[in-house]
């Protein structure tokens, strides 16, 4: 992903999370990382491996879509 991605899957993966009003807290748990590197996913900081992707996914219920 380049950098513009990260920062539109961040912001996705963002407004789910509060439309689910989950906490970043109980994300990073359940995806079984790091609160400080879900945090960094959030704000298009990082470029997640697709295992990430999949774990942050199915905890937000999401569908992964390849464009």
């Amino acid at each position: 992903m380049n950098s513009q991605d990260m920062e539109n899957f961040g912001k996705r993966i963002k407004i789910a999370r509060e439309k689910l009003d989950l906490t970043q807290v109980e994300i990073a748990k359940k995806a079984d990382m790091t609160v400080n590197y879900y945090a960094m996913i959030e704000r298009g900081e990082v470029n997640p491996s697709y295992e990430k992707i999949k774990s942050i996914a199915k905890v937000l219920k999401l569908k992964i879509t390849i464009s």
